[in-house]
């Protein structure tokens, strides 16, 4: 505020008294204050001149005058304010009969200040908003103009008038009641053709002076913002004269051609000819009145922006017919989508007829809900998703860009519906062609290096699985049916690109545009851990889904890193004790301390997420994983000592190790005998029968295992196997010592691969060490046990990487 100091911003006013017309006049800008004046014999405010000191008010605080606090509206009305109105900074009373004062503060501290002063004398409390009480025919004087006013007289509609023209029309804008009687005005004198003719007259002449005027009526009149004039500017006969006011705007040097692009580029393409002329007429009328609200009208200013809010509403409704006629001419949809699916429609109208519905689809986001279901049904009716289906294959960028924004819309409308098709549609067609299947295998294809198309396809895909949107009714469960399908038949899709490049245990391609797509199968992937529960966990175990995933822990990308790191977070976060088994018994916190080793002193978001993870199954005191963490791990990790997480952990673990012995001591000796243990397989069934008893009370169908074999049924007979070679076959004892790394820390290489950790390769798979190296107090190593390659383990199984509780020496007393 030109330099003021604190004080003088904060009692900065505008002074406002109110004229004749019941327009509030702006009487200069200020530093209000309050004192005594001898002359006034009372407390007064005062407003001097913020440019030469002058005194611009002087009012006593009369007792009994009625002083009102957030009058804002009286402003907003006529956009006066220099402060953009904000509440509690204007203070409105009443002089005299006819003559009313406003003081507009620049800071609501101000304006308090000043409103406790006017209480004080009148002995008020501030929080009121009125200091006296008014009565009827004083809040009618200050807040509206009589309505017997007579209309606006409008002068002859001459070439020598325009200018008085455009000042009556611009003068009137501020207020809501002229701009009113104006537009009445207009309306029952036919003044806007007149106007119209005027202006072909000008343009004829090349009356310069005069198409300035014109655009400036033509402006004012459209800021009126009255329905009824807009029906006259709009229609046929007028559009284009008003198009052509608008394109003289004096403040450009050069005319714009806006009627030679409505007439000669824009060209109106009917995908299939529309015989209904009302129809086409509302088509091009809508087209053309957004090109004016869009391209040729400025960007309204704040003080604008509500003056053309009928405009917005004619479009709309427009927009609603549009559709309501489309939809009723079921000859001409059905038409449409005949040549939409017909091999032998050529690119380009195909092109023309997606962009047709794509259009149409927006269109019908103007209408009412119960209206928007019957649109869409009737899309669904005439098959709109299996033209779909073809479309988004198609080699064409454009028209594959505007069937995703169609699906899109379907899939917001109704997921339900679109989950419906897809289920039937896999009882007749091979999983290839499936409509979810074409959607993943474009969010894969995404030529963009920013992967645009396929962030939207995720999201629309996330739509699609999540259990939250999905019916369930006394007969029909969706829920179970859709997820059934969806892992038999689509999940091979979706982790393709994941499988493909974790294959060798390292990132087979690393590039950026790579690391973009895998992390969206990520991110797709948390949010089935997080709630599908049953159907991703079974996924997972079958595919030794985590281990591939952690492969990615290498990549150069910490992004790609992380959301790998946030898959196995999210895992954790459930507490799943068979989560828990499978991540121990295949050793997968292997790659995580491993890239925590390498990320070295570098405090960066991959060490606070490593770190978090940790702290987390400390916190929630996850025994099973502490104990895993500090018998395989503590060594290296004891080092790191700017957080207690690690120590937090040991001492958990020394803790627990504590509880255990003492309940052992206080059972009698006899019991803790081998002989009385219960047998380890045992352990393993009775655990899977509560797996498979806890998920169906959950009210999920339990679904076969992907790719089981039928040597998992055999575990009982695998493990006897190996328990009469175990002896035969015993490997050396020796330590499974952490390597140190360049960083300085212990890197890990354990025996265990991908291939033992799933089983797979059955013979093929080379033998699996099954080690582990507590780090207890006395410095003392387990022995090491080797499954023999004659053993193979079952295919898509974890048997192989079952750590029994017998020790050795227990065995050997048995046998």
């Amino acid at each position: 505020a030109r330099g003021c100091t604190m004080s003088d911003t904060r009692r900065r006013v505008k002074v406002y008294t109110l004229n004749e017309d019941r327009q509030w006049d702006d009487r200069g800008t200020g530093h209000v204050s309050s004192s005594y004046v001898e002359r006034l014999k009372g407390m007064s405010l005062l407003v001097r001149a913020e440019s030469d000191g002058s005194l611009l008010l002087e009012s006593k605080i009369n007792p009994n005058t009625a002083y009102q606090k957030q009058q804002a509206k009286l402003f907003q009305k006529q956009l006066l304010s220099w402060f953009c109105l904000k509440q509690d900074t204007l203070i409105v009373w009443s002089e005299a009969e006819n003559y009313d004062l406003a003081l507009s503060f620049q800071e609501k501290a101000g304006c308090d200040e000043i409103w406790e002063k006017i209480c004080q004398v009148q002995g008020k409390d501030p929080s009121v908003e009125v200091t006296q009480d008014l009565i009827e025919s004083e809040e009618e004087h200050i807040e509206e103009m009589p309505e017997t006013s007579p209309l606006i007289d409008l002068p002859t509609c001459e070439l020598n008038k325009l200018e008085e023209i455009a000042d009556l029309v611009t003068s009137v804008l501020s207020s809501p009641i002229r701009r009113e009687k104006l537009a009445l005005a207009l309306e029952n004198e036919g003044y806007i053709k007149k106007l119209l003719q005027l202006f072909q007259v000008c343009e004829n002449l090349e009356n310069t002076e005069g198409l300035h005027h014109l655009y400036e009526i033509i402006r004012g009149i459209l800021f009126l913002n009255k329905a009824t004039l807009f029906e006259v500017m709009f229609s046929d006969e007028c559009i284009m004269d008003v198009v052509g006011c608008l394109e003289y705007d004096p403040s450009l040097a050069q005319p714009k051609r806006h009627r030679e692009f409505l007439t000669k580029t824009a060209k109106f393409k009917e995908v299939i000819p529309i015989t209904d002329s009302e129809l086409r007429q509302k088509i091009h009328q809508t087209y053309r009145v957004q090109y004016i609200q869009d391209i040729i009208l400025p960007t309204p200013s704040v003080f604008e922006e509500n003056f053309l809010s009928t405009l917005t509403s004619f479009i709309f409704f427009n927009k609603v017919e549009i559709v309501s006629m489309l939809q009723e001419d079921e000859k001409f949809l059905s038409e449409v989508f005949a040549q939409l699916t017909d091999e032998a429609t050529d690119d380009d109208k195909r092109c023309e007829l997606v962009n047709f519905f794509k259009e149409f689809c927006a269109f019908s986001q103007t209408l009412q809900p119960q209206n928007r279901d019957a649109f869409f049904k009737t899309l669904a009716k005439l098959g709109i998703l299996p033209a779909l289906e073809i479309v988004m294959g198609m080699d064409d960028l454009q028209v594959r860009s505007a069937a995703t924004d169609i699906f899109s819309y379907l899939v917001e409308f109704s997921p339900s519906m679109v989950r419906e098709f897809v289920m039937q549609e896999a009882q007749q067609s091979d999983d290839d062609i499936l409509l979810i299947n074409v959607v993943i295998e474009q969010m894969i294809c995404d030529t963009d290096p920013e992967l645009g198309g396929a962030v939207q396809l995720m999201g629309l895909l996330r739509t699609l699985i999540d259990p939250e949107n999905m019916l369930a009714t006394a007969n029909k469960t969706e829920k179970s049916e859709f997820l059934n399908f969806f892992y038999n038949h689509c999940m091979h899709v979706l982790t393709a690109p994941l499988l493909a490049n974790t294959s060798e245990d390292k990132c087979e391609k690393d590039n950026y545009q790579t690391a973009q797509l895998l992390a969206l199968i990520l991110e797709l992937l948390t949010f089935c851990v997080e709630h599908h529960t049953y159907h991703i966990k079974n996924y997972i175990m079958n595919k030794d889904l985590l281990r591939r995933v952690l492969v990615l822990m290498n990549s150069k990308h910490t992004f790609l890193a992380l959301c790998a790191l946030r898959f196995m977070r999210r895992i954790i976060g459930l507490k799943d004790e068979f989560y828990n088994r499978y991540i121990t018994k295949g050793n997968l916190f292997e790659p995580v301390i491993n890239a925590l080793l390498d990320n070295g002193t570098r405090y960066n978001l991959l060490n606070s997420a490593v770190i978090e993870l940790f702290e987390f199954i400390r916190v929630e005191d996850i025994k099973s994983l502490i104990a895993h963490i500090v018998e395989n791990f503590y060594n290296a990790l004891e080092s790191i000592e700017y957080v207690q997480t690690f120590k937090g952990l040991k001492t958990k673990y020394e803790q627990e190790k504590d509880r255990q012995s003492q309940k052992l001591n206080s059972v009698p000796s006899i019991l803790r005998s081998n002989r009385f243990r219960r047998d380890a397989r045992a352990l393993e069934e009775d655990e899977e029968m509560w797996f498979n008893e806890d998920e169906e009370e959950e009210g999920e169908a339990v679904v076969p295992p992907v790719e089981k074999s039928k040597q998992e049924d055999d575990f009982p007979d695998s493990y006897e196997k190996f328990m009469e070679t175990k002896k035969a076959k015993e490997s050396e004892d020796k330590e499974n010592l952490p390597k140190r790394t360049s960083a300085g820390g212990f890197k890990f290489t354990f025996s265990h691969s991908a291939s033992a950790a799933n089983g797979a390769n059955g013979a093929n798979s080379k033998s699996v060490a099954a080690q582990t190296s507590p780090a207890s107090s006395n410095g003392s190593s387990s022995k090491n046990t080797a499954l023999s390659p004659a053993v193979p383990a079952p295919k898509g199984s974890l048997v192989g990487l079952v750590d029994y509780p017998d020790d050795e020496d227990d065995d050997e007393e048995e046998e």
